[in-house]
């Protein structure tokens, strides 16, 4: 075995930027959702809000976040990391744009040849990855851009947990931001601005960031010098197929629990504002708690039972859209207040969505923490991991938007869902498992003899 390689904790200076860089990254996750939301919306005016269409929509987004995480960690950077993160949300803004007076053209060319069945679905989907693939690429770029200035450590690992939910939480920010107060008292024009300023607000921060901190030093082989973890190495595929397995769970459900709900919601942008709102909150809120209990538990052992857990939330959010949120009462006949209807879809989505996201959320640090090995380069292992995730949501938006609902309906997917969450968790638990069938094994024995 090779020996540990050890190194001293992060310098002060570097300590007191993180805040600054966890502040930056909720404001690009605010923005990223702020465009999402509008671009909805005139995918909505062009192509319907369909399940096909959503399903297309969070593929084509999943994809462009999947290619930039594999791609820029690959690139063999002489910048400082935050100067190119800097580049990188200014390009973002600078698509983002592009796309607001692209698509009016491209819905003419959609217009063209909606009648013809298949074609027409095929459309869709060019027209959506014609739209955000390239903004998309750069927002997956972020993420292991900014990790590659954050060394791998255990207190390192944590950090990105903590940089993924503050992304997060911008995202359920920018969420509510665009659907109850930009779209609604401006226009899709207006927000495209307003995101587009955040996005040059938080490049020209990030920019003057870099020159007050250092870029992390990188050994002959190209890797980034780490301390030791205290995790047990194994085979790292399982960890990988779960949290694809995770992110197709995750995707899959969102497009069911959106086709639900938006018919007890009534299908506006206000009710799918709520939605995503509310799953990205739950995505938040356990990814803190992962990245908080990395030091207590065992993230590889963590990681299977929280899959395990998330397959009971699956099951409970499906019981909770059919059997509970029904029978809440609704005001609608007797209140013309707006905003006290929007409480009332809030509280319903809390209750039925909130407690499964929760694990959703936790298993991004909990992979990171699992697949570290002493040495290696940040930027790679976080991509990595989030890149799996992304390609299992694109996997799973596809395949439960295109195939699984048209083919057995949302009772039936929900349940495929909740069997793939469980295979997941025994994938990842099964050397665990062993090594305990084992001890138990011995003991026995050790007493028979």
């Amino acid at each position: 075995m090779n020996p540990a390689i050890t190194v001293s904790a992060p310098s002060r200076t570097e300590s007191s930027h993180l805040p600054v860089l966890l502040v930056l990254f909720s404001a690009s996750g605010c923005s990223a959702l702020i465009y999402e939301v509008v671009w909805y919306q005139l995918l909505q005016l062009a192509i319907g809000s369909t399940s096909v269409s959503l399903g297309v929509l969070l593929a084509t987004f999943m994809g462009g976040l999947c290619i930039g995480s594999i791609w820029f960690p690959r690139i063999r950077w002489t910048q400082h990391p935050l100067r190119i993160y800097a580049a990188i949300e200014c390009g973002l803004a600078l698509f983002a744009v592009l796309v607001q007076f692209a698509l009016p053209l491209l819905n003419r060319v959609y217009i063209a040849g909606a009648e013809h069945g298949l074609p027409g679905m095929l459309l869709r989907g060019l027209l959506a990855a014609v739209c955000m693939l390239p903004p998309t690429i750069l927002m997956g770029a972020s993420l292991p851009v900014v990790t590659r200035w954050i060394k791998t450590t255990p207190e390192g690992v944590a950090w990105w947990g903590y940089l993924y939910a503050g992304n997060t939480a911008g995202a359920v920010f920018g969420c509510l931001f665009a659907g109850f107060y930009l779209l609604r008292v401006y226009n899709m024009a207006t927000a495209t601005w307003v995101a587009a300023g955040i996005n040059v607000c938080v490049a020209a921060i990030s920019y003057l960031l870099a020159g007050l901190s250092v870029a992390p030093a990188f050994q002959e082989n190209g890797e980034v010098a780490s301390a030791t973890f205290d995790e047990p190495q194994h085979s790292r595929w399982p960890v990988y197929l779960c949290i694809a397995l995770s992110g197709a769970t995750a995707l899959g459900a969102e497009v069911v629990w959106t086709r639900l709900l938006s018919m007890l919601l009534l299908g506006t942008v206000y009710a799918f504002s709520i939605i995503l709102a509310v799953f990205l909150f739950g995505l938040a809120i356990g990814s803190v708690a992962g990245s908080r209990l990395l030091r207590k538990i065992q993230a590889r052992a963590a990681l299977g039972w929280s899959q395990l857990l998330l397959a009971l939330g699956i099951a409970w959010t499906a019981y909770a859209i059919i059997h509970v949120l029904p029978w809440i009462k609704d005001d609608v006949l007797v209140t013309n207040d707006a905003w006290h209807l929007y409480l009332l879809d809030l509280k319903r989505c809390i209750l039925a969505i909130l407690p499964t996201t929760l694990f959703w959320g936790a298993s991004f640090p909990l992979a990171c923490a699992a697949v570290a090995k002493p040495g290696e380069d940040s930027g790679k292992i976080a991509g990595g991991i989030y890149a799996a995730n992304t390609l299992g949501g694109i996997v799973g938006a596809l395949l439960v938007s295109l195939a699984l609902i048209p083919w057995i309906g949302s009772q039936q997917s929900q349940r495929l869902l909740v069997i793939a969450a469980a295979v997941s968790g025994l994938l990842v638990l099964e050397p665990v498992l062993g090594r305990s069938v084992k001890g138990l094994a011995a003991v026995v024995g050790g007493r028979r003899r």
